[in-house]
């Protein structure tokens, strides 16, 4: 073990890991220390285990279609323990394989806390309570985020945060989802159609308030096909846990509810993981919503440097990836590559999926653009038809020629929006795009209507 690196890393979610290989491939001295798991968040709370969930309920769902298609199973169930176990060995091989990749790239290794006594000193800490005082030119701040929880309430066995619900090894016959943003949406779409009760509660006018208005109304839909019972513009008042299950009382346009089930799952958000005994005796810019950073990814405090989850925002792992990008290349030089926050795309892993880049129809207008929109349905494609997919659409957000965003509602748009983030980051026109050929018949046919229009 080596004393002095040219990087320590703190934290061994996608940013974390991504900066430390990146800089060990410039043949750079790296430490990277975790506290739980490799992979952080998004492996173990996150998008690993949550999409292996929904891949097994989205097999369930769809096997309802297989009647049309000739072929007849009659008695399928729900396996819940089955389920579980295809959870933990995909969070399982996750981890394992972060950890091969950073030991692959000559990445020093270690579990434990870092604790940042200045920009060139970490004391690391391990399992058993032993520390050693690091030396090093370079350190990388990647805490990550945790839930955030409603003022006056108290998780429990029976009120769950997104983090706690992956641990349910059962599943209940009803439950309160307390929150319409895109966890919370995936969590109701993967309950239900594993045959669960669910009841959604949203604060807001609308689920999806992030997201393109249009989608997110057809996702609503598609939820109270599911059976979901959504409720918007309703706000929590209490809940509490009783001997059988938990009751909510809340307020929807001054009518009052109560709502009864086994569970309540809150997915009210997530705040950035700030230690904030350390950030002010480094004196470390913060607020409440995240580190301050610059472009390159420093902090105010030269040679520390922050991303991901910590500095707010987007809270995506592709995202964290991408910063921890610029944040090596600022540290040891490489590729003028930029962190740019409009060309990232965000996906709601619900069925359907909605997948989305750069600018909504509503943000462009909103700052006075002058935009033309083109838009292509699902109903439109071969394959979409074929193969069962129900409705959908496409939309493409053009200025003065050039695209500037992108949106996908149905089957296939998480692998969908690629092609289109990468149009969007190259602010590509429309006569670019027409020499675009497309192999048929493809879902990827989707998109010609919006560069043909």
């Amino acid at each position: 073990m080596s004393g002095k690196y040219d990087l320590i890393v703190i934290g061994g979610g996608p940013g974390g890991l991504t900066a430390a290989e990146m800089a060990a491939s410039k043949h750079k001295t790296v430490l990277i220390i975790e506290k739980d798991g490799w992979g952080g968040t998004c492996t173990h709370r996150g998008c690993i285990p949550t999409k292996a969930l929904l891949t097994c309920s989205k097999f369930y769902s769809d096997v309802k279609k297989l009647k049309r298609l000739g072929i007849n199973m009659d008695q399928v169930t729900v396996d819940f323990a089955a389920m579980k176990k295809h959870q933990q060995q995909m969070v399982k091989v996750a981890s394992l394989g972060a950890h091969k990749a950073l030991v692959d790239a000559g990445v020093e290794t270690r579990q434990g806390t870092g604790e940042i006594l200045s920009p060139r000193e970490v004391t690391y800490t391990d399992p058993s309570g032993q520390s050693q005082l690091l030396q090093t030119e370079n350190v990388l701040i990647a805490w990550g985020a945790v839930p955030q929880i409603l003022p006056g309430v108290r998780t429990s066995a029976r009120i769950l945060t997104s983090d706690d619900i992956l641990n349910v090894d059962t599943l209940p016959a009803c439950m309160v989802i307390v929150g319409g943003s895109f966890i919370g949406v995936e969590y109701a779409v993967l309950f239900a159609e594993l045959g669960v009760k669910v009841i959604l509660v949203e604060l807001l006018e609308r689920i999806l308030p992030q997201e393109d208005e249009d989608a997110a109304d057809f996702l609503a839909k598609e939820l109270v096909r599911l059976g979901v019972a959504v409720h918007t513009s309703t706000r929590l008042i209490s809940l509490k846990e009783t001997e059988s299950g938990v009751v909510l009382q809340a307020e929807k346009k001054d009518e009052a509810l109560e709502m009864r089930a086994g569970f309540t799952l809150l997915c009210t958000g997530r705040k950035p993981l700030l230690l904030s005994d350390q950030l002010g005796r480094l004196g470390i810019l913060h607020t409440s919503a995240g580190i301050t950073v610059d472009r390159k990814m420093m902090t105010n405090i030269g040679g520390i440097y922050a991303v991901g989850d910590v500095t707010g925002g987007m809270m995506l792992a592709h995202r964290a990836a991408a910063q921890a990008r610029v944040a090596v290349q600022s540290m040891f030089g490489g590729s003028d590559y930029v962190c740019d926050e409009k060309t990232i795309p965000s996906v709601v892993y619900s069925h359907p999926q909605v997948a989305r880049v750069g600018f909504t129809r509503a943000a462009a207008e909103a700052q006075g653009l002058d935009v033309e929109i083109t838009t292509s349905a699902y109903s439109a494609n071969i394959i979409a038809r074929s193969e069962l997919m129900g409705q959908g659409f496409a939309r493409a957000v053009f200025h003065q020629g050039k695209i500037i965003g992108a949106l996908i509602v149905g089957d296939g748009a998480a692998e969908l929006i690629a092609p289109l983030a990468l149009a969007v980051s190259g602010e590509m026109t429309k006569k670019q795009l027409r020499k675009w050929v497309i192999p048929h018949p493809t879902l990827g046919e989707i998109f010609a209507p919006l560069i043909h229009e």
